[in-house]
């Protein structure tokens, strides 16, 4: 009974301890994003290579007052994230249409006075889907008025677990 009992326990242990290092590699790239972003912030996508881990890592910040909600701004981060990332996996087609018009007008003393308006219209469609980003964490910035986000997904892993 003894026996039974001890080989139990060395069985939970072994369990307990495995688990307990489940998630290192997501709390040691959230540290590791964090320090980034404190030294220089950024936005966008890069890829973050570890020792057998590569991940693609993208970073959103948004103004808290745009916002009315909690739920509305994670979930407009968590669109902008998705749509960051399938950009930079799957390429994008931008089209870019420049209007120029000019008006001309004359006032009482004949002096004539010319407009010109330019509206600039960029067009990005990008086709894709981009699975398994998730929320590494999110903190406000060093102004306090915006939020920033940080949502990863692996790459690839050459570990050989």
């Amino acid at each position: 009974m003894k026996n039974i009992f001890l080989l139990l326990s060395i069985l939970m242990m072994t369990i307990k301890i495995y688990c307990q290092s489940f998630n290192d590699d997501k709390v040691s790239l959230t540290n590791f994003v964090k320090r980034m972003y404190s030294s220089k912030p950024f936005e966008g996508v890069k890829i973050v290579d570890n020792y057998d881990h590569q991940y693609l890592v993208s970073v959103i910040s948004l103004e808290k007052a745009k916002y009315t909600s909690e739920a509305t701004m994670n979930r407009v981060a968590q669109v902008k994230a998705q749509s960051q990332a399938n950009t930079f996996l799957n390429g994008s087609i931008i089209s870019m249409d420049v209007v120029i018009s000019t008006k001309e007008t004359k006032d009482s003393t004949n002096k004539t006075t010319t407009i010109v308006e330019t509206v600039e219209q960029i067009k990005q469609n990008s086709m894709g889907f981009s699975q398994g980003l998730e929320l590494l964490t999110n903190f406000d910035n060093a102004d306090a008025l915006r939020m920033v986000f940080i949502y990863a997904r692996e790459m690839k892993s050459t570990s050989n677990k």
